[in-house]
């Protein structure tokens, strides 16, 4: 049967804003000719503060001394490092002279990064000299022979054929590396230092490789128009100008950080502000206050660590008024105090993944208030979605089904990968999500899950979502996270594992108990687990693989005979 527009889980984002056919480099050029004087970047960290017309000379020079080293359009550079002023310079200067910017995602080791360059063939890499417990001069010396640094960053490495330049971010010259103050020395020299004449926005400009949880990471592949755009759209829905100021704890190297917070902010004239190089909840506070920000972005886990930081209350935030809080399912009791008690009224709820750069749905700042903490939000402007069955067909308003996104937005696929691209992007151009959904008669959209962290018990499909939501409720608890474990009867059971509050006590059977007659008893958890810390990606998202793999681990493969400890299975 054939469903009529208003019944059919499909939504186009209508607007009589047209799209901008603009390159990343121009973005900045366009906001430094109207802004000049307004600052565009803080870095409170480095106690480096940029004008718009300062940020546009700086990018300008290393552009040209990008150029003057020998590389050229199509190109790729790689980038490994915590936020950073120097992030960003590279973020435009390479958009500017046509080559195509790679990010490294900074908590990759060796293997990871040797995959990367491989993958990718970078002729240059810049990388910080270490981030947290990661040595990365020392990591990338262990993967070239001494022999292959020939002097002033030069690399000659049969395993890593492409890789040519070297440049580190430290104050100090280092041995065999160029510092990047050398590197935008040479921006005067005559030789090759010009710059392309144009640039192309349909162009692939950035790769940023996906987690890679289920097999080797991809290169999801993307152009000017891609991210110019998302990041346009996603700043205007939160009505941005030239007088705001957007506090980013989250990591450049994702699209929240690069796209969302850096290209939102140029589009619209607003300032950038880095309260660290990398997430810390009283750094985040302090710099918000100090720099009267009126924007703060973030992911769940880290709103919860600045609410619950005990010198929380000492810190002025009224100059707050909205935000992002995207990445991963966002809990309405955390929205709720992050509005109220952080004066973010106006805080929006964005969802979207790296392919689709990366926004498709967002809340807006004047949506009623259980719609901006219940679902997120409606399509974006020229996006196009639809909810489908197992067949691909379209399902009714109010079903659940898999997300699919066509329109601007879509990647141009994964680097040097056809197959894994046709995997995911179908022959009408519809991209394939994997993330479970629900829209409404008015268009806006739930998301309950992902298709691969689907529980299914018995024959009963179960969203982890529905049970985390129902468990927020409790006193007790500060985080959880529902995942489906093996199970030689029902096929998979679910685990609960939770973070309670700080100095609280609590047991399975309590957690079991608050659930009974609340919810089905096939959603009840069979097993809860408690834990001080989630495994987390870099932006923020809890890894439910590794607990999954964890508690399999701990169970003995999901044996039906093992009831967890100290109760019996909660089947009712």
């Amino acid at each position: 049967m054939t469903l009529s527009g208003s019944q059919s889980s499909y939504v186009c984002g209508a607007t009589t804003e047209p799209l901008l056919y603009q390159t990343v480099g121009g973005a900045l050029a366009r906001a430094a000719e109207r802004w000049p004087a307004r600052d565009a970047l803080i870095a409170s960290h480095q106690g480096e503060r940029l004008t718009y017309r300062e940020l546009d000379a700086r990018v300008e020079r290393l552009a040209r001394a990008l150029t003057a080293s020998g590389l050229r359009p199509g190109d790729r550079l790689g980038i490994w490092a915590p936020n950073c002023v120097e992030w960003v310079l590279v973020q435009f200067a390479t958009a500017r002279a046509g080559i195509v910017l790679v990010n490294v995602n900074p908590a990759y080791r060796t293997a990871e990064l040797r995959f990367v360059l491989q993958k990718s063939g970078c002729r240059a890499l810049v990388l910080a000299v270490s981030f947290k417990s990661s040595n990365y001069i020392e990591m990338l010396r262990s993967m070239l022979p001494a022999a292959s640094l020939t002097g002033a960053g030069r690399v000659d490495c049969p395993e890593l054929p492409a890789l040519e330049l070297v440049v580190h971010l430290a104050p100090d010259d280092i041995a065999g590396f160029l510092s990047f103050g050398a590197l935008m020395a040479r921006a005067g020299d005559p030789a090759g230092a010009e710059l392309p004449e144009s640039t192309d926005p349909d162009q692939p400009i950035n790769i940023q490789f996906t987690s890679g949880t289920t097999g080797l990471p991809k290169g999801a592949t993307l152009t000017h128009f891609n991210i110019v755009n998302n990041g346009y759209f996603v700043g205007r829905a939160l009505c941005l100008t030239e007088q705001d100021r957007i506090c980013i704890p989250v990591p450049l190297y994702h699209c929240f950080g690069m796209v969302l917070g850096v290209l939102a902010a140029v589009t619209h004239g607003a300032c950038v502000v880095f309260p660290g190089g990398s997430f810390e909840a009283e750094a985040v506070l302090r710099c918000a206050a100090e720099e009267r920000c009126t924007a703060l972005y973030g992911v769940p886990t880290m709103f919860i660590a600045e609410l619950e930081h005990p010198g929380f209350a000492r810190f002025d935030l009224s100059s707050l008024r909205t935000g992002i809080m995207a990445g991963a399912p966002c809990p309405m009791e955390i929205m709720r105090r992050v509005m109220d008690e952080m004066h973010m009224s106006q805080i929006t709820i964005c969802y979207g993944m790296t392919e689709t750069s990366p926004v498709s749905f967002q809340s807006a700042v004047d949506d009623p208030v259980e719609k901006r903490v219940g679902t997120v939000g409606r399509v974006h402007p020229h996006v196009q979605v639809k909810v489908v069955d197992a067949d691909g067909n379209p399902v009714r308003r109010g079903e659940t089904g898999e997300l699919c996104t066509r329109g601007y937005s879509v990647m141009r696929g994964y680097w040097e990968e056809p197959e894994r691209t046709a995997e995911a992007i179908d022959a009408a151009g519809w991209m394939h999500t994997g993330d479970l959904a629900v829209l409404d008669e008015e268009g806006y959209c739930y998301i309950v899950g992902r298709v691969k962290d689907m529980i299914i018990r018995g024959g009963e499909n179960i969203y982890p979502r529905e049970i985390e939501e129902f468990l927020y409720g409790h006193p007790k608890l500060l985080d959880v996270a529902v995942v489906g474990v093996s199970d030689g009867k029902y096929g998979e059971e679910v685990c609960a594992v939770i973070r309670l509050r700080e100095g609280i006590c609590a047991d399975a059977e309590e957690i079991r108990a608050y659930c009974r007659g609340q919810i089905a008893h096939y959603k009840v958890p069979r097993y809860v687990r408690f834990v001080d810390a989630f495994p987390m990606t870099v932006t923020g998202k809890v890894q439910k693989f590794v607990l999954r793999q964890r508690i399999e681990a701990e169970l003995g493969g999901g044996r039906n005979d093992r009831p967890d400890v100290g109760d019996s299975p909660a089947d009712g």
